[in-house]
């Protein structure tokens, strides 16, 4: 009520003559032909540029400037009164002729440098009452376009380089004339010439002519070298020497850059390491600036990148010396090298409560060598334990606990009795070697042990492109300790039938080969929408059905008296985001897998570890985790779930939108809706002809849909994330029909029990 009373003394607290400034008016003019697009973009850019910016209103009121006034001024700097002009005040913004004469060169500036050449801004300031707008009157002339895009050159190097780099140049005949395009290319054409040694060049040494034709509203452009050039920048230089100081800290900054201590690789490096911690084999595979070469930019890049991205060094640095070697001019360069501690150990204690009533805790004990064979390998070793105790299960409480261990060893190079082509410009190629075991003890149930080991690689083709390539991918998994209540159990229950007829045949071997192609967006791209793809193909038992014959009593091929499975699985993960305004984005995924069995494996499932999986955190948010299908199998979400988690498939579709938005820098919200299922490849009696199990062409009848809203807290280092959700068509029919969106009643608590899922998880789901 207050604040209301003030709105009237506003204008009473406001210096003498002065009004305050309510917001910018803009009236565009054309004698051309001004698309409507364009009309808005002008405004919109036009809009964004004006000074000054008013204060904040509300229905039209500046409540904000209300607030400001709305005890008097203060009388004390560290009072109420001040602290509270601080905290909810908003000084006044005057409005001033002055502010307006400022904004009209800018303007026309600005219009002239999007090829609106001859446009002219007027503007004038308009009272009413204690408040006053800007409002301006834009005359748009005629867009020019390029015409022709020349490049002045001669016979001297750095005009040669120039003639060399037209081809690439970004700006095209016929496109609307932008400043911003003509910087990038002279950005360009400077990268271009620092790429082919003209180390001091510079994007201020290009010249731009612009030769207008106002009949035809076209412009011709020639760049050109400008002679003021200093003579170095047009000079190309030779690397001579490289030295490596790869062991530099402080302490003992004068002993390891001590050139005389140094000691040349085979490549004709100079490396002073007093320890001789790494191997000289190691700057062979990361160094892209060799002595003997023409200076190269982009090798620059390229090498700091990969001293960075190596893994072992905490801090790079590095320096150019210019020198003079008779007629040419030459470079010294000097890289200085910050080693991590060669070993570490870290100890990880973190809590789980998940929406399945499991909470928990897990303990992660790391060792780690950045420098395990002297050329910065990574040997990470990890230890884990951790429980999982079941909350209001009741006599069905479940126990779990998990024991494992296991070894990670990455090499920053490709290690094969082959030789691998890859691109060399992009960054080291890993080859990764693993090996675990994982004990899982499931409530006196059963136990599950397993026995994993890979061997692959990972390397880039370029900034987007990613690929990894797993030859080798053993896992051996055997259940035991299989007690005899579960036994009893799976006789009157076919969902625990099921889980027990899948814990008895998961004692298999798994060798397969992996192949996977991610792929992303240009980084470097100002488009709003960004693109992200991720294929997998899996082939499992194909190598071992060739060279194992041997059968067991089933008739099934082993290998050391142990059935190895054999399917084909494929899947892509399609992900497209879509930046609305500023603060809001739309997010989508999009998700489909197959696995089919085969020979060993035929008309039975994935293996478990193998097969898809929906509902929970990181799926559909309305189900549970794997309380999904496949296909129509109908399950209790409240009393069996958490007992008996299995719910997988051999095919998956699943799809998400997701509005997102951002109220501050720590606060987010989202709005969203997710859908899919997942089913058997083959016929599968175990849970019945009801269920439906198995993909048919009327699958699309058997998708499930959930929606919900979100809030996300974002914490810098990571997003912790809170969604609530709740199903509109479940999969399987209830009350004679999918759709249950006429069943929310948010009133009734055994309808929230039994519709509401809780989410906490980190990071976003997609």
């Amino acid at each position: 009520m207050m604040c209301l009373l003030n709105a009237c003394n506003i204008g009473k607290h406001l210096p003498a003559k002065e009004r305050l400034y309510a917001g910018t008016d803009i009236n565009i003019k054309s004698d051309s032909i001004l698309s409507k697009d364009n009309k808005k973009a002008i405004e919109e850019q036009l809009a964004g540029l004006a000074r000054p910016k008013p204060n904040k209103q509300l229905f039209g009121f500046p409540y904000k400037v209300g607030l400001y006034y709305l005890f008097g001024e203060p009388k004390k700097p560290k009072g109420f009164r001040s602290w509270f002009r601080r905290k909810f005040g908003e000084e006044p913004v005057l409005a001033s002729a002055k502010a307006i004469s400022s904004n009209i060169p800018v303007w026309e500036a600005t219009l002239q440098n999007d090829g609106y050449f001859g446009s002219e801004v007027t503007g004038e300031l308009k009272e009413s009452g204690y408040k006053a707008r800007g409002v301006y009157e834009v005359d748009v002339k005629p867009r020019y376009s390029i015409d022709s895009v020349a490049f002045l050159v001669d016979s001297t190097p750095v005009r040669k380089a120039l003639w060399a780099s037209a081809r690439r140049t970004v700006i095209k005949k016929g496109s609307p004339y932008s400043f911003d395009n003509i910087k990038l290319e002279r950005e360009r054409i400077s990268q271009a010439l620092k790429q082919r040694g003209f180390y001091y060049f510079l994007p201020d040494y290009v010249a731009v002519i612009a030769d207008n034709d106002s009949s035809i509203h076209r412009t011709k452009l020639y760049f050109a070298i400008k002679p003021e050039m200093p003579a170095a920048a047009g000079v190309p230089y030779s690397i001579r020497d490289v030295f490596i100081y790869p062991n530099y800290n402080l302490s003992t900054a004068r002993q390891d850059t001590n050139k005389r201590s140094a000691y040349q690789s085979e490549e004709q490096f100079h490396i002073v390491d007093s320890t001789r911690r790494f191997d000289p084999k190691l700057f062979r595979d990361i160094m892209a600036v060799q002595p003997g070469r023409r200076y190269n930019s982009r090798a620059q890049d390229l090498t700091l990148s990969r001293f960075i991205n190596v893994g072992a060094f905490k801090f790079v640095r590095n320096r150019f010396d210019p020198d003079q070697q008779g007629d040419s001019a030459v470079l010294d360069v000097h890289y200085y090298l910050t080693p991590y501690p060669t070993k570490s150990v870290r100890l990880e204690i973190d809590g789980t409560s998940r929406s399945n009533n499991f909470n928990g805790s897990q303990a992660v004990l790391s060792w780690r060598n950045r420098n395990y064979f002297k050329r910065a390998e990574l040997l990470t070793i990890n230890a884990n334990a951790g429980i999982e105790f079941q909350v209001g299960g009741g006599s069905q409480s479940v126990t779990n606990y998990r024991l494992g261990a296991d070894a990670l060893l990455s090499f920053p190079r490709l290690v094969s009795p082959f030789r691998f082509r890859y691109d060399q410009r992009q960054a080291l190629p890993k080859t990764n070697v693993t090996l675990g075991y994982q004990l899982i003890k499931r409530g006196g149930l059963y136990d599950l042990n397993s026995f994993q080991t890979t061997f692959g690689y990972a390397w880039r083709q370029n900034q987007q492109i990613e690929h990894i390539f797993q030859p080798f991918n053993i896992t051996y998994v055997r259940p035991s300790n299989i007690s005899t209540a579960f036994i009893d159990s799976a006789a009157n229950n076919p969902l625990i039938f099921r889980q027990y007829y899948a814990i008895q045949n998961s004692k298999q071997l798994i060798l397969s080969t992996l192949y996977t192609f991610n792929y992303n967006s240009s980084p470097r791209s100002a488009s709003p929408t960004t693109f992200r793809l991720s294929a997998n193909i899996e082939p499992a038992g194909n190598l071992a059905n060739l060279l194992f014959n041997k059968r067991d009593d089933n008739g099934d091929q082993i290998i050391f008296g142990v059935p190895f499975a054999q399917f084909v699985r494929v899947d892509v993960d399609a992900r497209l985001y879509r930046k609305l305004s500023k603060n809001i984005t739309w997010a989508n995924r999009v998700f489909g897998g197959l696995g089919a069995t085969y020979g060993n494996s035929k008309g039975m499932q994935l293996p478990l570890t193998k097969q898809y999986f929906v509902g929970g955190p990181n799926s559909i948010r309305a189900f549970r985790a794997r309380a999904i299908g496949p296909g129509l199998f109908t399950r209790d979400t409240l009393r069996e779930l958490q007992l008996f988690q299995d719910g997988g498939g051999d095919i998956k579709v699943e799809a998400n939108t997701e509005i997102r938005a951002k109220f501050n820098k720590f606060l987010e919200g989202a709005i969203f809706v997710d859908a899919g299922n997942v089913w058997t490849f083959s016929n599968n009696d175990i849970l019945g002809a009801a269920a439906q199990a198995k993909f048919t062409p009327e699958f699309y009848q058997q998708i499930a849909i959930g929606t919900g809203i979100g809030l996300r807290l974002d914490l810098s280092y990571f997003l912790v994330r809170f969604d609530l959700a709740t199903p509109l068509r479940k999969p399987y029919k209830t009350d004679g029909s999918e759709w249950v969106i006429n069943q929310i009643n948010f009133r009734d608590s055994e309808w929230r029990k039994q519709n509401i899922v809780f989410n906490i998880a980190v990071g976003y789901p997609f």
